[in-house]
């Protein structure tokens, strides 16, 4: 087993407490109207894309009762063609899933447990995406980002507006911006040039004891006729067992025996 050096430990504690200690400066009028602009800029032009595809690292932070922190880490890919039709994968340490979207049934396949469930849903991406998280607790990866107004959906929420500058992810440098609201904080890095498109995005859960974090890096963004044509239509593999969507066990991020701690 590898072990840090005691120096290496101490500078990068000497490093924590020294970025603790920072503070911002009060953010101008006209550095937040740029924020604003910029999150617009970028919303207009994922709204304006008619097919949408990439690959996405995501990091799900969970704090234990002892204030521990833990990441769990999963892979996937995203393929939107709107205004009606997804395809979106997952892979993790606890699951490997599938969601496909027709525009009238969102089918699941736990390909792990070699079963899969569907779910009746008439309507848009948008609509797909509220009735997963409001309906069924199932939140699509990155679902902030593939709603077809992401500038309606979060702005009305903001309670501070900040920009930070530039930041640099995955060799692309992008535009470094970050939101309060009630509820959680929102950072998001933009890429600059003609396609503004999402690089990272984090959302931390202020009123959660540890604040923990879900980090979503997205990557290989390819939009119009640089998408690859992709099959909307769901045929289970062989063998599958069709199950009610409750009976799917684990497929999601945070898998069940993580279990919330009781007060």
């Amino acid at each position: 087993m590898h072990c840090i050096p005691v120096h290496s430990t101490r500078l990068a504690t000497a490093a924590l407490a020294l970025a603790a200690g920072l503070g911002l400066s009060s953010v101008s009028h006209a550095d937040e109207a740029d924020a604003r602009n910029l999150f617009k800029a970028m919303s207009d032009y994922l709204a304006a894309q008619t097919a949408i595809s990439f690959d996405y690292d995501s990091t799900l932070e969970v704090v234990t009762k002892e204030g521990q922190k833990l990441g769990l880490a999963s892979s996937g890919a995203v393929t939107l063609q709107r205004p009606d039709k997804l395809r979106a994968t997952r892979t993790g340490g606890f699951a490997d899933v599938e969601m496909v979207y027709d525009g009238t049934t969102l089918s699941i396949l736990g390909k792990n447990l070699n079963a899969y469930a569907q779910i009746p849903v008439a309507g848009t991406v948008d609509q797909l995406i509220d009735t997963l998280r409001d309906t069924y607790q199932r939140p699509l990866p990155a679902a902030d980002l593939l709603a077809s107004n992401v500038n309606d959906t979060l702005t009305p929420l903001f309670t501070d507006v900040k920009d930070l500058g530039s930041g640099v992810i995955g060799g692309v440098e992008c535009d470094h911006l970050a939101f309060r609201t009630e509820e959680v904080d929102l950072q998001i890095w933009i890429a600059h040039g003609d396609a503004p498109h999402p690089c990272r995005y984090v959302v931390t859960s202020s009123k959660i004891a540890g604040s923990p974090q879900y980090t979503v890096d997205v990557s290989n963004w390819k939009t119009g006729s640089d998408v690859v044509g992709a099959d909307f239509a769901f045929t289970p593999p062989e063998g599958a067992k069709k199950v009610e969507p409750g009976q799917l066990g684990d497929i999601d991020e945070l898998p069940k025996h993580f279990a919330p701690a009781a007060n």
